[in-house]
This record gives structure tokens, C-alpha cells and sequence, in this order.
């Protein structure tokens, strides 16, 4: 979109990548897991040992406390204070309790009508809470805790026990405040968020030196890379500070050797395919260049020197049909055509197709008896694959060798072996002769005709098929290819 209207974008800037990846690396990641590993048991034990202790400073002070009613209930009583509410001893005791819990005491007599207020606001009038009520029926105390206020009320019955069965006389209502239990909570919440503060700097300074110790291989590996990328190192890099580091570098160092292998095979392809491409042009120059230059040719030379120039013409054809092969199977398997197809028939074309080659050098093909074998495939594609392998198989042989062509199947997949007697692939160029343009028998390359492009493109048309191919050989006894293609077409 262009003009007034047009989306405007922002390209970030090295700075805003570097923050970004800085805020992605495993440093950063290991540093904030090694904070909240720290920090949250801290907040965890310091909130518990809060929580505990308000538990047990409320538990203690309502057992003091009830202590200290039973104690008055009995001196209640001795006084006959529920007759006459006059006694010096109860008043100071009533104003010692209630200064030492910074409380208030009420005692409330057998009419409901509160008798003594040490803080004398409810003295005369009548206290019928659901609390004193239930106390005076039951004849058992009550204990509530008001958290939120912070103070703690507690009913205690007056009981006379000198009578055949005990009546209360009364009730001693206590309501005693918890403001020192909940500021000693606040000073310990706050050393705890005193110890999570240096905690947390503790373990983010601990943390920043960890990560930094725990990165700095992989940075190192990232070094080496990039001097490898640069050009600055051309050979195998090596930083084993870690176990994953080295398998990392193992793994960058086949990977590298793989690439340097195929661009080596690449640059030889070049090599070899200017040369292939070049040779018979050169020959067909200097045949023709041979017959302009002479007067009155006999017809049987010039005869002789066309089959020549037709002869290189064919060659060069060959070797721009393979390229072609490879480029279209680069394509996606929606190009595939196809069809019911008997396999056996297949095969028994593409043999008969290489036969007279292989007679010029007395190497026998036998098809193994078979059971007939019907599979969707690409005629044109696997066809191209088997005479590939097939034709191989014949040209890297020795001469009166054998080659051996083995068609099985079960209910999923059919299984075409080809097997030969002939030179063998070593051991260590295996893992390569399916990549493009590589050639495996060097000392015969002068030999054999060819561009490296065979194995790749049947293994191509195969791997189209959702096939696999595999190979087993030995070198200076022979080799033998396995393929393995689904008998029904796979999406």
C-alpha cells in the first residue's frame, strides 16, 4: 500500500535486537529461575513462621486469659459480689487483669444485667448477646477471635458448686485486645520483606555470576561458528566444557564435514560435467573441422566420421537428459502421475532395455521368479529409478559378473532388491553416494561414463513415492541396493 494511507512499519533497531535476544538467552532465563527459586521459600517460611506465630500468641493468650476468669469466678463467688456488688479486692483485681491485657471485663448476673464495667460505660444495663445467652443455658464459655478488629472476647460461666447440682450464677464476659499480637506479626512481615529484599539482590548478584560461568561455553561455541561462517577457521572446532556443548560441536562439525564434502562433490560436478560436455563438442569440432578440410571424401570415411559425430551427439544428450531428470524431480510430489501398474512388467522392460549392454560385457541379469506385484506409482519416475540402479549395477561390474533383481512384496509395500558382483563401495563413502553429483569409483571415473547424478535421482523418484532405499555393500565383493515403496498411494 503506498501514499497517505499507507501502513507504516517499524524496523527494529540492533539495540532492540540485542535487548530482545539478551531477554530470550538462557543466561537471562537461568537468572530469573534462580530468583524465584530463592525468593519464594523465603516468602513461603517467612509467611508460615508469621502465620504460626499469631496462632500460638492468640492460642496463649486466650489460655492466660481464661486462667484469669476461672480465678475471679471463684473470687466472684467468696466476695458474694453477684448480691452486693461492692469489693475492693475484686476491683483491683478486675483493674489489674484488665490493664495487664489491655481489656475490658464485664460480669453479668443471673437477670442478664450487667453489675460491674471495669471501663463503668455498661454498668446497670442489660447484656443479652447470643454468647452470654448460650453461656448462661449450657453452662460453658465461648472463645471468638476477631482478627480484623483484633481483640479477642471470651464468656466464662459463674458456677456454684456448693449446691446438690451446680447453677451459674452468672457470666464473666472478657473482651482483650490483640493490638501487640498484631504488631509483633507486622515486625516479623516486615524483616521478612527486609530478608527477601537482600535475598533477592543476593541471589541475583549469585545468579548474574552463574550465568554468566554456566553461557560462556555456548558463547564460545558461537564464536566458533561465526569465525568458521567468516573463514577465519577452516577446520573442526572444538569447545568440550560441557557435555552439550561437545555434542553441539559434534554435531556443527559432521554437519560442516557433510557441506564440505558436498561442495567438494559439487566442484568436481562442475569439473566433470564442463569436461563430459566439453569432450564430445571437441571431438565433434575436429570431425568436422576434419571433413571441411578435405577435398573428394570417400563416402565410407565420411560415413565413418558421421556415425562418429552422431555417436557424440548421443553422449551429449545423455548427459543433459540427467540434468533435466534431476531438475524436474526437484518439484513437489504433485507432479506424480499415478497408476495401477504391474510392477514385475516393469522391471522385466527394464531389463530388457540394458540387456545388450550388459551382453557386451558377458554380465548376466536374472529376474528372480516373482509373484505378481500391482502398486500405484509414476511408471516414468520408477522406471527412471530401477533402470538408474539396474544400469549400475551392470557398469561398475566386472566382466562375466552377475546382477541379480529380487521383486517381493507383503500387504503394505512391494521390495525390489538388485544386487551385483562388482566392485564394491568402501566403507566410508556410503553415507555420500546419494548425494547429488557425487561419484564413489574415482579410479575408474576415466572408464565410465557418467555425471554422479544417478544415485540422487533415484533416490528422488523413491523418496516421491514415500519410498525408502538402502544399501549394503562390500567393497571388492559387490553391493546391493534395497527399496521399500508403498503399495497404495500415500498423501
Amino acid at each position: 500500500m503506498t501514499g497517505p494511507y499507507a501502513e507504516v512499519r517499524t524496523i527494529p533497531t540492533e539495540e532492540h535486537k540485542r535487548k530482545n535476544n539478551y531477554f530470550r538467552s538462557l543466561g537471562f532465563r537461568f537468572m530469573v529461575m534462580l530468583v524465584l527459586i530463592g525468593i519464594i521459600p523465603v516468602i513461603a517460611v517467612a509467611a508460615f513462621i508469621a502465620r504460626s506465630y499469631q496462632d500460638r500468641a492468640v492460642q496463649f493468650r486466650i489460655s492466660n486469659v481464661k486462667t484469669q476468669c476461672d480465678v475471679l469466678s471463684n473470687l466472684i463467688l467468696t466476695e458474694g459480689f453477684l448480691e452486693n456488688p461492692e469489693s475492693r479486692l475484686l476491683d483491683g483485681e478486675l483493674s489489674l487483669i484488665s490493664n495487664i491485657y489491655n481489656g475490658r471485663l464485664l460480669i453479668v448476673d443471673s437477670t442478664y444485667c450487667v453489675i460491674k464495667d471495669s471501663f463503668d460505660l455498661d454498668t446497670g444495663k442489660t447484656s443479652v448477646s447470643s454468647e452470654v445467652i448460650a453461656c448462661f443455658q449450657q453452662g460453658k464459655g465461648s472463645t471468638y477471635y476477631d482478627n480484623k478488629n483484633a481483640y479477642i472476647e471470651i464468656t466464662s460461666p459463674i458456677i456454684d458448686n456448693t449446691l446438690s447440682v451446680p447453677v451459674t450464677r452468672g457470666v464473666l464476659v472478657a473482651s482483650i485486645s490483640t493490638n501487640e499480637i498484631v504488631q509483633n506479626v507486622r515486625f516479623i512481615e516486615n524483616q521478612a520483606i527486609i530478608a527477601v529484599v537482600v535475598t533477592s539482590v543476593l541471589v541475583l548478584i549469585f545468579g548474574l555470576i552463574l550465568a554468566h560461568i554456566l553461557v560462556k561455553p555456548f558463547r564460545d561455541v558461537t564464536r566458533a561458528i561465526e569465525d568458521v561462517t567468516d573463514g577465519i577457521e577452516d577446520e573442526a572446532i572444538s569447545v568440550a566444557d560441557y557435555s552439550e556443548t561437545e555434542q553441539i560441536i559434534d554435531a556443527f562439525n559432521n554437519m560442516l564435514a557433510r557441506v564440505r564434502a558436498l561442495d567438494n562433490s559439487r566442484q568436481e560436478f562442475v569439473s566433470n560435467v564442463s569436461h563430459e560436455l566439453k569432450t564430445p563438442l571437441t571431438s565433434m569440432k575436429v570431425l568436422a573441422d576434419s571433413l571441411n578440410g578435405m577435398d573428394n571424401v570417400p563416402n565410407e570415411l565420411y560415413q565413418e566420421f558421421m556415425a562418429d559425430i552422431t555417436q557424440e551427439i548421443d553422449r551429449e544428450n545423455n548427459i543433459i537428459t540427467s540434468l533435466l531428470a534431476m531438475v524436474r524431480l526437484d518439484k513437489k510430489a504433485g507432479n506424480m502421475n499415478y497408476e495401477k501398474l504391474e510392477i514385475g512388467s516393469l522391471l522385466e522392460s527394464v531389463i530388457k532395455r540394458l540387456k545388450p549392454i550388459a551382453d557386451k560385457r558377458e554380465i548376466q541379469i536374472r529376474l528372480v521368479p516373482y509373484e505378481p506385484v500391482t502398486a500405484d506409482v509414476d511408471s516414468m519416475k520408477l522406471s527412471l529409478a530401477f533402470s538408474n540402479l539396474i544400469e549400475n549395477a551392470i557398469k561398475y561390474n566386472r566382466d562375466g559378473g552377475w546382477v541379480k533383481v529380487v521383486l517381493k512384496s507383503d500387504h503394505k509395500y512391494f521390495y525390489v532388491s538388485v544386487s551385483d558382483s562388482g566392485y564394491g563401495i568402501p566403507e566410508d563413502q556410503i553415507d555420500y553416494i546419494f548425494e547429488r553429483f557425487y561419484r564413489v569409483d574415482k579410479s575408474h571415473s576415466t572408464e565410465i561414463e557418467g555425471t554422479g547424478l544417478g544415485l540422487a535421482i533415484t533416490k528422488s523418484a523413491i523418496t516421491l513415492h514415500r519410498g525408502v532405499i538402502k544399501v549394503t555393500s562390500k567393497e571388492g565383493e559387490g553391493t546391493n541396493f534395497m527399496v521399500r515403496i508403498p503399495l497404495v498411494k500415500q498423501e
